[in-house]
């Protein structure tokens, strides 16, 4: 079988490329790997080649020992994904198109036969993604559009590091080829929060690792929370926008509330920028840009269960192998089921000392009580860049 005709086989199960009955659309997902793919050459090659700016050869070598890490010591899969390099000759790889109702942050999910439903919608072209845009607001819908750096075929192609991976130093490299490694270990169909939240978590634990590997102090508490108190204060307006939705309110009055929530959003955020960060205008230009629900959808997305994971590592003594398992084992269970013990196991992380292991009693009570739970709130800490 040919590169090319594999390239075609297994666009469908691609999660960042969403499902969609148009040939076109198809076509478009077919030509844009198939180009990925061909612009590929080995790492080492371009480090060797002294005509290559010394910035990316340095670029590249430090992303090598961060890959040689990630298999050695966070058991990532060993393979050639990240060892090969493509320079697309864009800033990002794909957009990604997000939507949601006017009156709901249920986003509009799009499907593919083997990687089930994703909440967004990939193209290869910034334009193509800005018509996608375009009709979903002619459908009344909020919508979003993310440029994404880097994604993950789950294996089935090796994936290469790409010049849009290199705009945010190597440390930033190295989290990124975390995440898209932790993809290929583990992969629900159809569970795009249990998917992001655990790639984050391995990418999250696997940067403290790495820093402590080379020597380096941990990453500046300050900076953490501050993206933490952004983050808790998304969701918290995702929360109340929830609450509003639900509630029968004509539409007119419906598009005034939702409108004041965002405006206190952006209130709650100047005060907190000058009260508790010293005037650091980081998240500055996401807050002032034009919001709607679309805009809100990845900070669940991506970071949902990280404190389920963090705990279920604890629990397993911070032991990669058998946490994967465990993993593994969560990802098979029925949906319901599934969250239901991930609920547990982010209760657990708030409320027990982590720095003790869990008894085997206390591990064996969270197994038992999940199935019983119902979902509640959001829970989680997020990179504010997807």
């Amino acid at each position: 079988m040919t590169l090319r005709i594999r390239c075609l086989l297994a666009i469908a199960l691609i999660p960042l490329l969403n499902g969609c009955s148009s040939a076109a659309y198809y076509a478009q997902l077919a030509d844009g790997q198939w180009q990925l793919l061909k612009a590929r050459q080995p790492v080492a090659k371009v480090i060797a080649d002294p005509q290559q700016p010394p910035v990316l050869r340095q670029h590249l070598a430090n992303a090598q020992a961060a890959r040689t890490f990630a298999s050695q010591h966070l058991y990532l899969p060993d393979n050639q994904s990240y060892r090969l390099y493509a320079d697309l000759k864009r800033p990002y790889v794909v957009w990604n198109v997000f939507a949601t109702p006017e009156f709901s942050l249920n986003p509009v999910t799009h499907c593919f036969p083997i990687a089930g439903c994703v909440a967004y919608r990939g193209f290869y072209s910034q334009g193509a993604a800005r018509g996608e845009a375009a009709l979903q607001h002619q459908q009344g819908n909020d919508v979003f559009i993310s440029g994404v750096e880097a994604y993950s075929t789950l294996g089935w192609f090796d994936d290469p590091i790409l010049n849009s991976m290199l705009t945010w130093g190597d440390e930033r490299l190295a989290t990124l080829i975390f995440h898209e490694l932790a993809h290929q270990r583990v992969y629900v169909k159809d569970d795009s929060e249990f998917n992001e939240s655990f790639a984050s978590f391995v990418e999250q634990e696997g940067t403290r690792q790495w820093r402590a590997h080379q020597g380096l102090p941990p990453s500046s508490r300050d900076s953490l929370k501050q993206r933490e108190q952004f983050v808790g204060l998304v969701l918290n307006t995702r929360q109340r926008l929830q609450d509003l939705y639900a509630q029968p309110v004509p539409d007119a009055e419906m598009r005034q509330r939702k409108a004041a929530e965002f405006e206190r959003m952006r209130r709650e955020y100047r005060q907190l920028r000058h009260k508790e960060w010293a005037g650091n205008n980081r998240f500055d230009a996401w807050v002032n840009a034009p919001m709607n629900n679309a805009k809100l959808l990845p900070f669940g997305l991506y970071d949902q269960w990280v404190p389920a994971f963090a705990a279920l590592f604890e629990h397993l003594d911070r032991d990669w192998p058998r946490f994967y398992r465990e993993v593994e084992q969560l990802g098979k269970l029925p949906r319901q089921q599934r969250k239901a013990a991930l609920e547990q196991w982010a209760r657990a992380n708030s409320q027990l000392d982590l720095n003790q292991p869990f008894t085997a009693q206390e591990a064996n009570a969270l197994v038992l009580q999940a199935p019983l739970l119902k979902a509640s709130r959001n829970l989680g800490i997020s990179a504010f860049v997807m």
